[in-house]
């Protein structure tokens, strides 16, 4: 339970009682993190849902986003909007890390953001009741692809991400596999027709993104987990709103 309990206090901000989270227990917590984005996505989803009966779907959509960043703390778009200017900025390994550290956002960063946003915006608005289920997937999809690039590539620098990377086994990256699995049976069973390409279009992202980062970076730091997770996400959600 400790393990389950860092994942929320970690990739959330969800006040939850109980003994301080250590830095081992984020490592462990690596096999919860699809659960996590399932609770993220139904969220925003019944969000979305619930200010629709109000409200057209584009203010409704807006209001969803906002409540999911409101629980999230913007974590992962973070990391995105760091990683996207110090790969944009930067011309060596060395000072793409210095960039991603500087809290300030760049051009780069700030038009990723956008597009980031706008895509979810337009994706809630075209799901419409199916976001009850594609949101919950995709965000299950995309925090599996944290574990699924922490298993393939080495942290770089000094961080967070390399003192959980540390001490890792597998069995996290299976509990996640595991979880994705289970998210991707039940979403199929009510009634998403599109699960297999969206696993298939997730699992893509994730092994270019990864290939990419070894060429480029030699291996991963958090701000790039969070951008893969991200670039997973819309990866499913590009397969899941398919006309």
């Amino acid at each position: 339970m400790r393990s389950l309990v860092a994942a929320f206090r970690f990739l959330t901000r969800i006040p939850l009682p109980g003994p301080a989270t250590q830095v081992e227990d984020i490592g462990r917590a690596v096999g919860w993190f699809p659960l996590v984005g399932a609770f993220v996505g139904l969220v925003t989803a019944g969000v979305f849902l619930g200010a629709r009966q109000l409200w057209p779907a584009s203010i409704a959509a807006v209001l969803a986003i906002g409540a999911g960043l409101l629980l999230t703390g913007g974590f992962h778009e973070d990391g995105a909007t760091d990683a996207t200017d110090g790969l944009g900025g930067g011309w060596t390994r060395q000072r793409v890390l210095e960039i991603m550290k500087d809290s300030r956002i760049g051009a780069y960063g700030a038009m990723a953001l956008w597009c980031l946003l706008a895509f979810r915006w337009a994706a809630l608005v075209t799901l419409e009741q199916r976001a009850l289920v594609a949101f919950p997937f995709a965000m299950v999809l995309g925090r599996w692809s944290i574990a699924f690039v922490l298993s393939l590539l080495p942290p770089i620098g000094q961080g967070l991400a390399k003192e959980v990377h540390q001490g890792l086994g597998w069995r996290p990256y299976l509990h996640a596999t595991a979880l994705a699995a289970l998210a991707a049976f039940l979403a199929w069973r009510l009634g998403e027709t599109r699960v297999l390409g969206a696993v298939a279009a997730t699992a893509l992202a994730a092994l270019l993104w990864c290939l990419y980062l070894r060429r480029r970076m030699g291996g991963h730091s958090g701000d790039l987990l969070g951008a893969g997770n991200q670039l997973a996400e819309a990866a499913a959600l590009l397969v899941l709103t398919l006309s």
